[in-house]
């Protein structure tokens, strides 16, 4: 007999079954933080702990010292057969539960590369899978803010660890935003079978499929709303054959330019708008849910690990609620209506995962009954300082 509750003890069952990179402990470790995480919106050992510690019925100074020594390396643990969690090999494990449960029939993926940081103490390298308003992360990198050096070597590392787990026949893309694009990274994303949807700026200039002149990028922008697609050779200097799609919107201060391996009739400049979604994921992993912006960790490592916690978090909560949408929603990756902006995209009153985070509460207050109010204890007063003549 299981000494969990029920709904843990199936998430923990979960776990285990996509991760078998870990061990058992490892996994049981992940499940409950990431339960407690989903639970009191925070990824906050100490009030994990104490909602665990609760729950469980268990020592809360010893549940907080399990949370901590997840995180940490072999060599700061005691014990001979002490382990460190290896997270690059969850990856792909990731990856492929996402992807198990995707919706039958569907076969498109929507990928998102972006950075973000936190304060002056780190910058995380994340792959994410684009999900109904929200990104999965998949894979990341945790450096030091400060740290010196070119990405190229990390994003190449990491797409190198989800490769070979999406089916073949799929149709995967690769979002970027302006900052991030490169042709090296254009290359390595087609050479991995998938395509980049990679905006760039206007800056530039590119030559027409079966012209000699190379003329600014700038100059292939249309009126707002309508759509330029051609082949091009973008880059004077390092001369790089793609598709471009170019697009203006009324009221917007810069057009998007996006390069893409696509071929120009094959790809629409609408899915480009998916790439917010992982803007917002940012947001719910901080203070629109979360809360790691309040972590007191130092050690790139150990946030990395913090990290599986958060995307299983993520994956809990988009999984739940986007369970009352899918019997009215369209492929994600459909182009707009026709005379429709993306700004003009109808809104979700509540995000997916915090529909997921409610869902998923009110599953827990209709199985289990609350208690009864308890009498009111409030503090004693502070006692009055004394006075001297």
């Amino acid at each position: 007999m299981s000494p969990y509750p029920e709904s843990i003890q199936q998430w923990n069952e979960q776990v285990s079954q996509h991760f078998p990179c870990l061990s058992r402990p490892q996994a049981v470790v992940l499940a409950l933080w990431s339960y407690a995480a989903q639970v009191v919106q925070s990824c906050g050992q100490s009030q994990g702990a104490y909602f665990l510690a609760q729950l469980l019925d268990e020592k809360e100074d010893a549940l907080r010292q399990r949370l901590r020594e997840w995180t940490w390396e072999r060599a700061a643990k005691v014990g001979a057969h002490r382990q460190e969690v290896a997270v690059a090999p969850c990856f792909g494990w990731l990856l492929a539960w996402v992807v198990s449960a995707w919706a039958p029939g569907e076969q498109r993926l929507a990928l998102a590369l972006d950075a973000t940081s936190l304060g002056q103490r780190f910058v995380v390298l994340a792959v994410s899978v684009l999900y109904r308003g929200c990104a999965i992360p998949i894979a990341w990198q945790v450096l030091p803010a400060s740290q010196p050096g070119a990405w190229q070597p990390y994003w190449l590392d990491l797409l190198e660890q989800v490769q070979g787990l999406v089916p073949a026949d799929w149709l995967v893309l690769v979002l970027t935003d302006r900052g991030l694009f490169a042709p090296w990274l254009f290359r390595a994303i087609v050479r991995h079978g998938w395509h980049p949807f990679m905006r760039i700026n206007t800056g530039g200039k590119c030559r027409l499929e079966g012209a000699s002149e190379f003329i600014p990028l700038s100059d292939l922008v249309r009126p707002a709303g309508e759509v330029w697609r051609g082949r091009v050779v973008c880059f004077k200097s390092a001369q790089l054959p793609a598709s471009l799609l170019t697009w203006f919107a009324e009221g917007y201060t810069n057009p998007w330019l996006i390069l893409t391996d696509l071929a120009p009739e094959a790809a629409e400049i609408s899915w480009y708008s998916l790439r917010a979604w992982i803007e917002a994921s940012f947001k719910d992993i901080k203070s629109g849910g979360w809360q790691w912006q309040h972590t007191r960790m130092t050690n790139p490592e150990r946030a990395s690990r913090l990290w599986l916690v958060l995307a299983l978090a993520l994956l809990y909560a988009a999984n739940r609620g986007s369970q009352s949408e899918l019997p009215v929603s369209a492929s994600m990756l459909a182009p707009l209506p026709p005379g429709m902006s993306v700004r003009h995209t109808p809104a979700r009153r509540l995000s997916v995962v915090r529909q997921g985070h409610l869902s998923f509460l009110a599953d827990l207050i209709r199985v289990h009954h609350l208690p009864a109010p308890a009498p009111y204890a409030p503090n004693p007063w502070p006692a009055a300082k004394k006075t001297y003549p």
